[in-house]
């Protein structure tokens, strides 16, 4: 009986009562968060985050193939760049002979 008397001197109301209102906010907080009206906004908010991923991707892709062609044209552009410079060698070595 002595050490049951012992055991509630070391009582903490202050820190038994915020564990309690820990668990009602805890219980409260994952019904809200389950409820029907959460769940719309859930799948609300990830079909717009769906629609937006579209989005990029498409930007993407339009990038993507506009770099392809802009790097197509730069590598013809250096082509015919050496090309020329290909013809004037040959024609210096021609002039000098």
């Amino acid at each position: 009986m002595l050490k049951c008397l012992e055991c509630f001197k070391n009582f903490d109301g202050k820190k038994t009562g915020i564990f309690a209102a820990g668990v009602l906010f805890g219980t409260a907080g994952i019904k809200i968060l389950s409820s029907k009206d959460a769940k719309k906004v859930y799948t609300s908010c990830t079909a717009a985050a769906l629609r937006a991923k579209k989005c990029v991707m498409d930007v993407a892709g339009t990038i993507q193939e506009n770099a392809e062609d802009i790097y197509a044209g730069a590598k013809q552009i250096n082509e015919e760049r050496a090309a020329e410079e290909e013809y004037s060698d040959e024609d210096d070595v021609e002039v000098t002979e």
